[in-house]
């Protein structure tokens, strides 16, 4: 029994933050898990942008409202869920994924949920697990099944070399050039005929 391990942002959809950078002209909160390894550390710093500038959560959905997932993920996710199990998971949050969840034809997603004030400010953020990606890959591993992962970030790094196949996708330079054991892709039918042919 497979399950195929899916990061969503850079992977399925465009990244939501470097989105938001441009639609409110603030350019460092462009910085994601390619150039910060530390989650926790990026969304604290990113937290502290959004208060100095007063935005909160609907300014964010309503940058999340105009994103298309990339083209082809749709096909690509439905093609795999034709003949695997997916779970997509991602260091993003409920209050962003929905919309692009129902975009993406509803596949099932593991994430983690924003702390939110009446008034709308982002005030904090609970992530599920620590270490969520790697330890909900080894979590599968224990109630019996084989995973494949792919990602395109350090924080997918643990989820993709604690799998029995992984690999990297439209990732950056370094992290191809960092990690040279790790086939990586571009495209969707190349990595959707790699993940089949571990599975089939």
């Amino acid at each position: 029994m497979y399950i195929v391990c899916l990061d969503l942002e850079g992977v399925l959809v465009p990244e939501i933050w470097i989105a938001f950078a441009q639609a409110s002209g603030i350019p460092e909160l462009k910085r994601t898990t390619r150039d910060e390894p530390d989650y926790e550390k990026l969304m604290d710093w990113r937290l502290g942008i959004l208060k100095e500038h007063g935005l909160g959560l609907k300014e964010i959905q309503d940058t999340i409202a105009t994103i298309e997932p990339i083209p082809g993920a749709k096909e690509f996710l439905d093609e795999l869920r034709s003949f695997t199990q997916v779970i997509i998971i991602s260091d993003t949050f409920t209050q962003f994924a929905s919309p692009l969840m129902k975009k993406l034809g509803w596949p099932t997603i593991f994430c983690n949920s924003l702390e939110v004030a009446e008034n709308g400010t982002i005030t904090g953020f609970k992530m599920r697990i620590e270490n969520s990606k790697f330890t909900t890959v080894k979590a599968l591993q224990s109630i019996g099944y084989e995973t494949i992962a792919s990602g395109d970030s350090y924080n997918d790094l643990g989820m993709i070399r604690a799998s029995k196949a992984g690999f990297l996708f439209k990732s950056t330079d370094k992290i191809k050039a960092d990690n040279p054991d790790l086939a990586a892709f571009e495209t969707y039918d190349e990595l959707l005929a790699a993940i089949r042919k571990e599975i089939l």
